[in-house]
């Protein structure tokens, strides 16, 4: 099973996506709100993939994301955002992320992406 980290600042949006990662076969390890607590769980879960949302309090998913592949460059990462620009989606690549997601999206489309990018 693998394991997944939801990083989102609106509650209901990390609820969502883990009810549709958990009926899919995914465990989801851990929750963050915002981009400091991302980068101390994913050094403390270690999860096989992490979803983050862009725009966020305090530290945005995509400085979360430079953090999290200093510490693990090998780390897998979804974007997660309503900022679908293609400034924001090149950004999010360049920093790392194997790939983006724009809300609002359909539960197969999430899971067919975690799939892609974990195997």
């Amino acid at each position: 099973m693998k394991r997944v980290l939801v990083v989102d600042d609106a509650a209901f949006m990390r609820m969502a996506i883990k009810e549709m990662l958990n009926k899919n076969g995914f465990e989801v390890v851990g929750e963050a709100e915002n981009g400091y607590t991302a980068v101390r769980r994913f050094k403390e879960l270690k999860p096989d993939v992490v979803t983050i949302d862009i725009t966020m309090p305090e530290m945005t998913g995509i400085e979360a994301l430079k953090l999290i592949k200093e510490f693990d460059p090998g780390a897998v990462a979804v974007m997660v955002s309503a900022m679908g620009q293609e400034s924001m989606v090149r950004e999010a690549i360049a920093a790392g992320a194997k790939s983006f997601i724009v809300k609002p999206f359909k539960e197969e489309h999430m899971i067919q992406i975690l799939n892609k990018v974990l195997l």
